[in-house]
């Protein structure tokens, strides 16, 4: 099917130079954020749990969006981009109507995507699109440190660790949602199946004292190029969630030590957005970002066209 002319078909390596053209300044205006689809683009829309959408215009390419797998029964949507020269054509809602087809024939009941929280247009046009709000979080940065000490115990129980998350207010204000422990910058519903893999791989950080005061899990590592052109090891936590500020402070203790061990030069872990989680996140004077993300949710058991 066309919208004025633009089919839409599956990516190729082909649409590269096009695809570029339009998303190297994406967020030009942000000296923090640059766009991730020129750097990756050849390994992101490879896979066969995943299906990138393009709106070929015919001499350009007017879009590109991707769906993405979870679990089976969890999408994700990410790379949603729009030719500047083809804004306000329906090319955004075409191609995600596309990607929710494609989600709903893989046995996906729900797809989500995450927006900044500065990125106003994006949250109206995922409003518009049919997403429903669903939470926000926040990056913290612990700062790696191999003389960290951890005034609680530390353990790496995965029962101690899923009975605490089951009655926390991390969980429920974030809907039982971490980040994905294979798709980057994706968020999925964690599991005890999840916490227990954590644990057999010396990845899991249970904070204890009189009972289960929090935990964290590592879920990956990878280098990146700093400002001055330099390699640094980043460490990932999927989900940093505990009972109250000794704890907090505990906790991102472990992990400070956890990835010293791991050669981190840098941390980064998702932190509930609520004024408890980020004002204690503070106050064990830990890094913490500006602004939050936002998390969007399409229930695909309901008609959406």
């Amino acid at each position: 099917m066309g919208v004025n002319g633009i089919q839409l078909r599956e990516a190729t390596h082909d649409d590269y130079d096009a695809v570029v053209a339009f998303t190297e300044d994406t967020w030009a205006d942000r000296e923090d954020s640059s766009d991730y689809i020129p750097r990756v683009y050849h390994d992101w829309i490879g896979g066969e749990d995943r299906y990138t959408v393009v709106a070929d215009a015919g001499d350009e390419i007017a879009g590109i969006s991707q769906s993405v797998m979870l679990s089976e029964w969890e999408a994700w949507g990410q790379g949603m981009r729009v030719n500047p020269d083809y804004w306000g054509q329906g090319v955004a809602s075409h191609m995600t109507n596309e990607l929710f087809d494609w989600a709903r024939e893989q046995g996906a009941t729900t797809l989500r995507n995450m927006v900044f929280s500065w990125n106003i247009g994006g949250h109206g046009q995922s409003r518009a699109i049919g997403y429903d709000p669903i939470t926000e979080f926040r990056w913290a940065y612990p700062e790696p440190d191999a003389d960290a000490d951890p005034t609680m115990s530390v353990t790496d129980d995965p029962d101690a660790a899923w009975q605490y998350w089951t009655r926390s207010d991390a969980r429920a204000h974030l809907q039982g949602l971490v980040l994905d422990f294979e798709e980057s910058w994706a968020l999925s519903e964690l599991t005890r199946a999840d916490l227990e893999r954590s644990a057999t791989n010396d990845e899991l950080l249970v904070v204890q004292e009189n009972g289960t005061r929090g935990f964290a899990s590592f879920f990956r590592e990878e280098e990146r190029t700093n400002e001055n052109d330099e390699s640094e090891l980043w460490v990932e936590y999927a989900i940093s969630a505990w009972a109250d500020a000794d704890a907090a402070r505990s906790l991102f203790a472990a992990m400070a030590r956890d990835a010293a061990a791991r050669g981190a030069d840098r941390i980064r872990t998702l932190v509930p957005e609520t004024p408890r989680f980020v004002t204690d996140t503070a106050y064990s004077r830990v890094e913490v970002d500006g602004e939050p993300d936002f998390v969007m949710g399409m229930d695909l058991t309901k008609n959406y066209r």
